[in-house]
């Protein structure tokens, strides 16, 4: 026993051989496993397949990953119908070379292959790639190559295939006690940073609209504990119709993969290629992986618009007034707006005629109503955007904006441009009720720098605000003569950018926000607004993580509009959704852009939980001005509080040479204790509450460790005495 174990050794000691001039290096067993290390992590690939991340932390090689023994791991590749098997990947002939790409100049890109067992047709050969300059993430791809005489069909791949613990980092956890972000657009109102439970599942279908509606997100999931975390995705700068299911298993591990349908049939001799994805290691919560994602991506020319800086001035929305909205209402509001010092408005659903058309209604924008209207915000030095929702058209087919019967010109004209799905029949948006109009198509582009033009220059107003954006579906329609059917998935992108860039060239100050009502935005058209929103949350807790959210994704420093502050509260009754929420907190101390849709004057009951009573005028005439007063939505978000770890919930903003931080409870819950202030530079520090005008005391940055209480919010200023 103890002569095999030492001859094991050895030939170990002699099989490993260690690549590296950077600081990647790379040792490969053929025996046993490859492994590549970083200064701030090791990455480890099994022969199985089994990619496994740990993060060097504090002397420590911290993980997640729990593979079971005697699991296959690795990829699950369906063709014809039936699993395709593949011997151990063969180490003996890995290359290991030096890369430079558009990710980093420099590297080590690792090539191993693996055949299929039996008579089987297939190669796979798997190339994994660590950069210099992204030490915490490691990006594999996995090419399937036809090397037989038959033709073979590729169903489906699941990789990037991982069974994460949480007790492996938190011996007193459960496997599933971790906390998670899940990048779909899967449900409207759901979390998409949440808790673990012992029952969770969810598919996050990427890419591509959904049945119910959804679609698009942000092709990253992530989890993590209070000392470790590890995400996985694709980092193609472009829209991939792709899943990453996660759902915690009967031993309460959790299961997390890349699933793609290829749907292709390769003749002999042809290759498929996986989009590039990404294992990342970290600590702290989905701010790290979402902001190093964001910037792999803007290696790739993936490129967030800048906000111009009316981007960050106070929001008030005629949506209050909802699809009754009339020219009278808006305009009547002005002379609160300028009390407030509201500088900025937004005309929203009601004014239009016919989805897909985008011209006034006769009912209540008659004539030259919307530009009579337009011209008497701007004589009182308010700007105003618009809303609509381009790609979708009424048809005659749907309800709602659809409105059964009723047909657009644009798709009684173009019939031609709507996509269809794979049985020749239109492929309708928001559960069938409104036809789509291919994206791909350049007359559609065209077609949308028209309406463009229309609304920001003819109709003069400043920006847009497009609501209840998400993707489209997979596009048949033989008359487009479509590469992929995913082109039209892909061609989002190119619509929002000619809205943007067409606004911009109208009026550089121009406001562009996109809506993904209830959920995360699309990759394809992220970087194509120049004002996030935190899309219609559900309660001031998304409000302040979606703030979050964008601020990883587009910048420390981007406008991020925290929807109506009504939203920050909701009861919902049988027939309708009342929102009674004055929460301005949660937009002011995470940094966000603060919005509001009351109702004024009074117009009687009908708008009641959004009319401005003379309590609600107290608060409003109390946040809004602190809010044009500070400004910390142009200030740097730190990131230095960790979501679920970390009590009280804690957010921190770099202005002006001050440190600003804010902590929250549930509403109406006191808390009392001692508050960490982090990220202060050395000395001392005066901490202040700037809601209540109260002095707190001192600080040393050397232990700047606060005690107090408060209930439900406290908002401080700390700067050098």
């Amino acid at each position: 026993m103890h002569g095999n174990s030492m001859r094991l050794v050895i030939l170990t000691a002699v099989a490993a051989c260690t690549y590296g001039a950077s600081a990647v290096n790379v040792a490969v067993n053929p025996a046993g496993a490859i492994q590549v290390k970083t200064p701030a992590a090791l990455f480890e690939l099994q022969r199985s397949g089994y990619l496994a991340g740990h993060l060097a932390k504090n002397g420590q090689q911290l993980t997640l990953d729990d593979p079971s023994r005697g699991e296959a791991g690795g990829d699950l590749l369906t063709s014809g119908g039936a699993p395709a098997r593949f011997e151990r990947l063969d180490f003996r002939r890995a290359k290991v070379s030096d890369i430079s790409g558009g990710i980093g100049p420099r590297g080590k890109r690792i090539e191993v292959t693996a055949k299929q067992a039996g008579a089987g047709g297939l190669e796979k050969a798997l190339t994994l790639e660590v950069y210099d300059d992204f030490p915490k993430a490691a990006f594999l791809t996995i090419t399937y190559r036809n090397v037989g005489k038959a033709a073979i069909k590729l169903d489906q791949i699941s990789f990037q295939r991982h069974r994460l613990n949480a007790a492996l980092t938190d011996p007193q956890a459960s496997p599933f006690q971790m906390w998670s972000f899940q990048g779909s657009s899967f449900k409207w109102g759901n979390d998409d940073v949440r808790l673990l439970t012992k029952d969770f599942s969810q598919p996050n279908l990427v890419g591509v609209a959904t049945r119910s509606g959804m679609g698009g997100g942000i092709p990253v999931v992530a989890f993590w504990t209070r000392t470790a975390g590890t995400a996985i995705g694709h980092v193609e700068p472009h829209a991939e119709t792709l899943s990453l299911p996660v759902e915690v298993g009967d031993d309460g591990r959790v299961a997390a993969s890349v699933h793609i349908d290829p749907g292709v049939t390769l003749q002999p001799g042809e290759s498929y290629a996986t989009p590039r994805t990404f294992l990342a290691v970290f600590s702290g919560d989905y701010y790290e992986p979402l902001s190093m994602w964001s910037a792999i991506l803007q290696r790739q020319s993936w490129a967030p618009a800048q906000p111009p800086g009316d981007a960050f001035e106070a929001n008030w929305c005629g949506w209050g007034y909802l699809e009754s909205v009339t020219p009278a209402q808006m305009v009547g509001t002005i002379p609160k707006l300028k009390e407030f010092g509201i500088k900025w408005a937004t005309l929203d659903a009601g004014w239009f005629n016919t989805s897909g058309d985008w011209e006034p209604n006769e009912k209540t924008f008659a004539g030259d109503a919307v530009r009579r209207m337009v011209d008497e915000f701007h004589r009182n030095g308010i700007r105003i955007s618009v809303w609509w929702a381009p790609i979708e058209a009424a048809d005659g087919q749907g309800g709602r904006r659809g409105r059964r019967g009723i047909s657009s010109k644009v798709a009684q004209e173009h019939p031609d441009w709507l996509i269809q799905d794979a049985a020749g029949k239109r492929a309708g948006l928001r559960n069938n009720s409104l036809a789509a109009l291919c994206p791909a198509l350049p007359e559609v582009q065209a077609y949308f720098r028209k309406v463009t033009e229309r609304l920001i220059r003819d109709y003069d107003f400043d920006g847009s605000k497009m609501d209840y954006i998400f993707s489209v579906p997979r596009c048949y329609n033989p008359a487009h003569h479509h590469k992929s059917p995913d082109d039209s998935v892909r061609a989002v992108a190119d619509v929002y950018k000619i809205i943007l860039e067409t606004s911009q060239a109208l009026k550089p100050y121009s406001v562009t926000q996109i809506c993904p009502c209830g959920t995360t935005p699309n990759l394809a058209w992220l970087p194509f607004e120049n004002q996030a929103v935190t899309a219609d949350p559900v309660g001031s807790i998304q409000v302040r993580r979606r703030i979050k959210l964008y601020k990883a994704l587009l910048g420390p420093r981007a406008a991020v509009y925290g929807d109506h502050v009504e939203l920050s509260k909701i009861r919902f009754d049988p027939n309708r959704e009342v929102d009674l929420g004055e929460d301005f907190a949660s937009t002011v101390g995470t940094g966000g852009v603060l919005g509001t849709k009351f109702t004024w004057p009074d117009y009687g009951n009908r708008f009641d939980d959004v009319f401005l009573t003379p309590r609600k005028d107290a608060i409003w005439k109390q946040w809004i001005p602190l809010y044009n007063s500070m400004m910390l939505s142009k200030g740097t978000f730190m990131n230095l509080y960790t979501i679920g770890y970390d009590s009280p919930e804690g957010y921190a903003i770099a202005k002006d040479g001050k440190m600003y931080y804010a902590f929250f409870v549930g509403e109406g819950q006191p808390w009392e204790g001692t508050l960490e202030l982090r990220g202060l530079g050395k000395g001392m520090y005066r901490v202040f509450d700037y809601v209540n005008r109260k002095e707190l005391g001192s600080v040393d940055a050397s232990n700047p460790r606060l005690q107090t209480h408060f209930t439900e919010h406290l908002l401080l200023e700390a700067s050098r005495q």
